[in-house]
């Protein structure tokens, strides 16, 4: 059995706030990830922060406490997850994790700085088959 690392500090002092706020229409930093356990098939939702981007058709979310994060690695394996963003459910596809290069190249001019800081960020394409509810 493996033993889980402790939630870094800030993660626990933050989570309160994103998860009253995170995907609210009238929030647009903060969206919720619904995704599966990859083991245990247990239904998550994830606040986290959107890094507005300069190609519409895909998200971007950092990752600041690393890569190997859990919710990140269930929609690696999933291949997809439903984002609630501004509001509205969203179906996404194809995800992956890339180096903080590339999701600098990825955003706007103003996120770029705290990006350059990230162990890496998720990259989603958003599905135009199925755009999700709402």
């Amino acid at each position: 059995m493996s033993e889980q690392k402790p939630r870094p500090r800030a993660q626990q002092a933050f989570e309160p706030v994103a998860r009253s706020l995170a995907g609210r229409r009238w929030f647009p930093l903060w969206a919720v990830v619904h995704h599966r356990g990859r083991r245990s098939g247990t239904e998550y939702a994830t606040p986290v922060a959107v890094v507005p981007t300069l190609d519409k058709s895909v998200m971007l979310i950092g990752l600041p406490w690393g890569v190997t994060t859990n919710w990140a690695r269930n929609v690696v394996t999933a291949g997809g997850a439903t984002v609630t963003w501004k509001g509205r459910d969203r179906s996404t596809t194809a995800p992956r994790i890339v180096e903080p290069a590339e999701a600098v190249a990825l955003s706007k001019p103003l996120f770029r700085f705290v990006l350059r800081r990230m162990p890496g960020a998720i990259v989603l394409e958003r599905d135009p088959e199925h755009p999700g509810r709402g």
